[in-house]
């Protein structure tokens, strides 16, 4: 199932079909007005791990949360949504927290302007900080409650929920400036590690470092997540657990990569990295990066306050780029112009920013389908297709004329070299074509071959030592113009002979 969150002020979920290769509509909640509002949800979704509850959110104040199970028939039911507002509160980001199969939890960013909001200086908008905001859905009441929030020192922009129940510890990693948090409830305490940068970076080196996304892989056995930096580079980060306690935050340099959108880690082994500018790319992840020589970083190496890593980027290592998905999003300035002077006017696009900025041409076609691939023994300089009969659907040869042979081709599950068509293979094509309702022609330099359908062949020779050199065919008539000027008119008469 895919649940989709927009500014029509509906949520939708929809379920693949495999068979069909299509997304079908299976459920479809209004709740709000269309067109992008602060306070319609739609701009934030997040699911409860074990696919129990959704929590759809706005920019500002509103909340829902709906909850999904399954009927009689094993069909998806979804629930009326149930609130979970608070006035003033604009929200940056939400998760579905991992805690097994106790009540479902969401972890929100979220700010209070309440205050700043009636300060006319502007200084309590300074001292406002950003909260981390727990709610969670009590099943039996069936009603959410916020049950914790905590401040938070750096201003954070999105969060990661880490696997909990019996594959992990649980909680939210928060992806702030220049730091990577983790937090749980109960008696677990902050962890911390900064991001590293890179060493001789020729970017502002007061400029904050910040995650933009992240993808998380998990087995029974283990799980990791890859998170990017704004300037491509990706870590892998592993937490060391004890007792489901978080001791400390592994971070390890994976690859570079364009900048994401959003990431998405297959169980096949593949890394789906969705660009917000340029292309869309498919790797295959070669190697988990446990063995090579990239040092690992970890929270509990000691570091100054504000001191943080450094490592060096280097080309794919742990990556083989599998496939690309053109995309020329953002375009920047498009002409419509025949500079190809192809009658048909393109499209050229500016398209991409930065070092992936390209110009891009599009032409009006028809995308085609490869079918069948086969050799040529040399370079051909005319092919033809024919039908056997003319009331055939499909044509039955390919005729492929070379300087000094003529190639015939069957048109099936595969395509083959035939050598019992009726056609002259010695000897180049001038021209092939249906005649009648069930006969061929071949038309060569030396004469012209009338084929009939049961195979028996009426030829005609060039007189003397002149030949054909051009010949124009339809389904009843062949005019030949023969060497010297002179021009012979043949012509189908009712009991299918050429004369």
């Amino acid at each position: 199932y895919a649940i989709v969150g927009s500014d029509s002020g509906r949520v939708v979920i929809l379920e693949y079909i495999p068979a069909k290769n299509i997304l079908e509509k299976v459920h479809q909640e209004t709740f709000g007005k269309s067109g992008c509002r602060r306070i319609v949800p739609g701009q934030y979704s997040a699911i409860d791990p074990k696919g129990r509850a959704v929590m759809i959110g706005a920019i500002e104040k509103q909340k829902l949360v709906y909850i999904l199970n399954r009927d009689s028939e094993a069909r998806l039911t979804i629930s009326s949504p149930l609130e979970a507002h608070k006035s003033n509160t604009l929200c940056y980001h939400m998760v579905g927290v991992d805690v097994g199969y106790e009540n479902p939890m969401f972890a929100c960013l979220e700010i209070d302007y309440e205050e700043a909001d009636s300060d006319p200086t502007g200084e309590v908008a300074q001292k406002t900080q950003q909260t981390l905001t727990f709610y969670e859905l009590d099943l039996g009441l069936n009603h959410v409650v916020r049950k914790y929030s905590e401040p938070l020192e750096e201003h954070a922009n999105f969060l990661i929920s880490v696997p909990g129940g019996n594959d992990g510890p649980s909680g939210v990693l928060i992806c702030s400036e220049n730091y990577l948090t983790y937090k749980n409830l109960g008696d677990q305490h902050d962890i911390r590690c900064p991001i590293p940068r890179r060493r001789n970076d020729l970017d502002d080196p007061e400029r904050g470092m910040i995650f933009i996304c992240s993808a998380t892989h998990r087995t029974k056995s283990m799980y990791f997540f890859l998170v990017q930096t704004e300037q491509g580079d990706i870590f892998k980060v592993t937490l060391e657990t004890d007792d489901d306690v978080v001791s400390e935050i592994k971070l390890k340099y994976f690859d570079t990569v364009p900048p994401a959108t959003t990431m998405c880690v297959m169980k096949t082994g593949f890394l789906f990295v969705a660009c917000e500018f340029g292309n869309h790319y498919l790797y295959q992840i070669a190697h988990l990066g446990d063995d090579d020589d990239e040092p690992e970083f970890s929270s509990a190496m000691p570091l100054e306050e504000g001191d943080t890593f450094f490592f060096a980027p280097r080309p794919l290592k742990n990556l083989v780029l599998v496939d690309e998905m053109p995309s020329y999003a953002p375009i920047l300035g498009c002409q419509v112009a025949d500079l190809a002077n192809e009658d048909t006017p393109q499209l050229y696009l500016m398209c991409g920013r930065g070092p992936r900025s390209s110009i891009r041409v599009l032409r009006h076609g028809l995308e085609v389908s490869e079918m069948a691939v086969s050799e040529l023994p040399g370079n051909p300089n005319a092919v033809w297709t024919v039908k056997k009969r003319i009331d055939d659907e499909y044509d039955a040869y390919i005729i492929v004329s070379f300087v000094n042979a003529t190639l015939v081709l069957s048109i099936g599950d595969t395509v083959e070299e035939v050598t019992d068509s009726g056609f002259l293979g010695t000897t180049p094509t001038l021209s092939c074509s249906s005649l009648g309702d069930d006969a061929l022609v071949q038309v060569y330099p030396d004469g012209i071959r009338h084929i009939r359908a049961d195979k028996r062949v009426n030829e005609w020779k060039a007189p003397g030592k002149k030949t054909i050199v051009k010949c124009a065919v339809n389904q009843r008539q062949v005019v030949i113009a023969l060497s010297g000027g002179e021009l012979v008119y043949f012509e189908m008469d009712p009991t299918g002979t050429v004369e």
